[in-house]
């Protein structure tokens, strides 16, 4: 399975980005929050892809889970 979300010193400081773009992840959360959907996310964001952003929810989801 490859690594949805990077964090990288060398791109944007080391926000957690989505893999291969200059996209933070935090981005999609704040869409998400803010009542938009994913579609709306992924028109906004074309570099991401759907599998990449489901996967990047995926890794979220299993990070949580590991927290409670």
């Amino acid at each position: 399975m490859v690594q949805a979300i990077i964090k990288d010193p060398e791109t944007m400081h080391g926000v957690p980005v989505f893999q291969g773009t200059r996209v933070p992840v935090q981005t999609l959360f704040d869409y998400l929050e803010g009542g938009d959907t994913l579609e709306e996310f992924l028109t906004g964001f074309p570099t991401v892809s759907r599998d990449l952003a489901l996967a990047a929810l995926e890794e979220a989801r299993v990070l949580l889970m590991a927290h409670c």
